[in-house]
């Protein structure tokens, strides 16, 4: 675990049982990571948004029931996810008078995958304000830069320049990160 020791994460685990407030410790812990997951999985940003916030509520409540087996409370997270993408699924298959059962939108994400998107939504909500705004409307809500524009009362040409400054601040991080890591593993 890169971010927190077990020996961390079980405090925070211990301390959400006895105060259910202080959950949003492990849920900002974990966020990127299974927003990441769940995302790559069901390809649409609102639906992501609704099985990630199921995840976390699923696991709050019925957090006195996690044990440590093993593997880290993040695993328990992503199995929660696959399982409410698994139920998400077949919700939408009756709905839709299917019988079959129904195959997976995308091939099961690798651990890397994940944990590369996570590092991005991370890296997104560092970005200064006005630019992170414009990435998250461009990409993420795919608005036209016309309605960032008049969304956020600015120019479109001012709205393009944010998005060209974001995105190069992305690149540089990125390729800093890529280049640490080629580093580390010449070493």
């Amino acid at each position: 675990m890169n971010a927190v020791s077990e020996t961390s994460e079980r405090g925070l685990i211990e301390a959400a049982r006895q105060d259910p407030a202080r959950f949003g410790e492990l849920y900002e812990l974990h966020f990127d990571r299974v927003y990441a997951y769940v995302s790559r999985r069901i390809g649409d940003r609102d639906a992501a948004q609704d099985v990630t916030s199921e995840v976390f509520h699923h696991a709050l409540a019925n957090l006195k029931q996690f044990e440590w087996r093993g593997a880290p409370f993040g695993a328990w997270l992503m199995r929660i996810a696959s399982n409410a993408i698994t139920d998400r699924w077949r919700r939408q298959n009756r709905e839709s008078g299917q019988s079959s059962e129904i195959e997976a939108v995308s091939k099961e994400p690798s651990p890397e995958d994940v944990q590369h998107r996570a590092k991005l939504f991370a890296l997104v909500r560092a970005l200064p304000d006005e630019q992170r705004r414009v990435i998250e409307m461009r990409f993420a809500e795919e608005k036209s830069v016309r309605e960032i524009a008049v969304a956020l009362g600015k120019t479109e040409g001012s709205i393009k320049q944010l998005q060209f400054r974001g995105i190069q601040k992305l690149r540089e991080e990125v390729g800093s990160s890529a280049r640490g890591k080629s580093s580390e593993s010449n070493a």
